[in-house]
């Protein structure tokens, strides 16, 4: 009565570590819709900073003078 008791209750175990594992595998397969939503959002936020950085005052300037720079580089 005792091995058949032990060997189901190692057979659950065991079945148990398995069906933990392929949870483990298969857990993080890449990103849900929500994820994506955010993603999106957050670059688009980060594209707009951007855009008002590169087009204040200085910035302008500054980039302006470096190209005109290229530009007339002597070769």
């Amino acid at each position: 009565m005792n091995k058949k008791i032990t060997e189901r209750a190692v057979g659950t175990v065991a079945g148990f570590a398995r069906w933990v594992a392929r949870l483990g595998r298969s857990s993080d397969r890449g990103m849900t819709t929500s994820e994506y939503a955010v993603g999106t959002i957050a670059a688009c936020a980060f594209a707009a900073v951007l855009y008002k950085v590169v087009n204040s005052g200085p910035v302008l300037s500054a980039l302006q003078s470096l190209v005109e720079g290229a530009l007339d580089a002597k070769f």
